[in-house]
């Protein structure tokens, strides 16, 4: 007599775990669980087969019917396209989060590269100059301006939501010797805004200094807090942790005097361009002795260099708005910028580790030499000369082309620009 085995295997009987992705799956894991195993066992060695005649016989294979309910395995299946779900869901919002946390306002140099190349298109589609026969058209401009204005304003948004989500490591960048000095990049970009600005947005001078004032007074504290620091506190001497960043509370005074006489406020703009040039000469000797003491910055932060050509630059546009004309003082802080450039184009290997990986570091080479190229722009209008005029038409073309160039890689690499910045503070408190 043969003896067919059947046995009916369900979740209830065994159970699965992890759950499985399809019913094959289901099959494998019954199939291989320890219990399924023994229960084999036991239906091999307690089954007795018999002959008609009564004695012993070997008994051949045991057929195995495996039943599954396919309601359990349906179920099974819908619990686990939930949890995949959810765990997509959670996975956005730590990426979110994550992105939050790595804003930091070292980010808002791109900010400061789009406000100075809205002002240089700007002057250029304002004034005729002598490589310029007609005036350039404003549309550009104009394009230029609104995709500045979008950028800072989602910009914003995102360091706004770190500062309530991650107050500490705000905190953390404050008291960093070089994510400090960047606190004044968003207060420089809205300024450079502001100049840029088309006429119709500000009508009126009345209008321009309602605005004006809400991003100056930041400037002013930041300024009393840190340079205050380098003659008072014990533990942040000058010497210990000056910088090529240092230079940026310097230009936020410049471009803060040079937007002062816009609007006709002469003496605050010699006020903010004598605080800033006192503290310029400070920085730049310092830096310049290249101190022991000196905290050295990352290879990847090397394009940050670029800021001694942005700081005479800028002083020159400030000095000329001041006084009125591009004078002897605008001609010296204009060559010492172009000396810089020259010095820091002409040795490529400095930024060799730098450029290997695309950060938002690289944007450190725009803002600089679009101050040059109008700093080189209004020193043409002055000169009128072969050589002024050409030199102007160089910077100008190299500065644009470096903007475009930026934004590009910027387009194409949102994702690793975001998500990995150079400079990482902690949340520990």
């Amino acid at each position: 007599m043969v003896m067919h085995a059947r046995t009916l295997a369900t979740t209830q009987e065994i159970n699965i775990s992890p759950y499985p992705k399809t019913s094959i799956d289901c099959i494998t894991s019954i199939i291989d669980h320890p219990k399924f195993v023994s229960t084999l066992a036991n239906i091999r060695s307690d089954t007795i087969y018999t002959s008609r005649t009564g004695g012993p016989m070997v008994h051949p294979e045991i057929g195995l019917e495996i039943v599954i309910d396919s309601s359990v395995i349906k179920n099974q299946e819908q619990a686990i396209a939930t949890k995949q779900q959810i765990l997509c869901i959670n996975k956005k919002s730590h990426s979110n989060r994550t992105i939050i946390a790595k804003m930091n306002a070292g980010y808002f140099r791109i900010c400061m590269s789009l406000g100075a190349q809205a002002l240089l298109w700007k002057t250029l589609c304002e004034k005729t100059i002598n490589f310029s026969p007609t005036k350039l058209p404003s549309t550009t401009f104009f394009l230029i301006w609104c995709l500045s204005l979008c950028i800072f304003v989602s910009l914003s948004i995102l360091y706004i939501l770190r500062c309530f989500f991650h107050f500490n490591m705000v905190k953390a960048e404050f008291h960093h010797h070089i994510g400090v000095n960047y606190l004044f990049a968003p207060w420089v970009a809205w300024l450079l805004l502001l100049q840029s600005a088309p006429k119709f947005i500000f009508p009126n001078k009345y209008s321009y200094e309602y605005v004006w004032w809400p991003l100056i007074i930041p400037v002013i504290a930041l300024d009393v807090k840190i340079y205050g620091q380098w003659f008072t506190t014990e533990k942040r001497f000058l010497s210990m942790v000056a910088n090529p960043t240092s230079q940026m509370s310097v230009i936020g005074n410049l471009v803060g005097a040079h937007a002062a006489i816009k609007m006709g406020w002469r003496e605050s703009g010699i006020c903010l361009f004598t605080l800033g040039m006192t503290h310029y000469l400070v920085v730049f000797i310092t830096l310049y002795q290249r101190l022991s003491g000196n905290n050295h910055i990352p290879s990847r932060l090397r394009p940050v260099f670029f800021l001694f050509v942005a700081t005479p630059s800028m002083a020159a546009l400030a000095w000329k708005s001041i006084n009125g004309e591009f004078d002897m003082l605008c001609k010296m802080l204009f060559f010492l910028s172009l000396f810089l450039f020259t010095s820091l184009a002409s040795r490529p290997v400095l930024f060799k580790k730098s450029v290997k990986h695309f950060s938002v570091a690289w944007w450190a080479f725009s803002f600089p030499l679009s101050f040059l190229a109008h700093a080189a722009m209004s020193y043409a209008e002055q000169a009128k000369g072969v050589i002024p005029t050409s030199l102007a038409l160089v910077l100008s073309s190299l500065s644009v082309l470096v903007f475009v160039f930026l934004l590009v890689c910027s387009t194409f690499k949102i994702d690793s620009l975001l998500r990995k910045p150079i400079l990482s503070f902690s949340e520990e408190k």
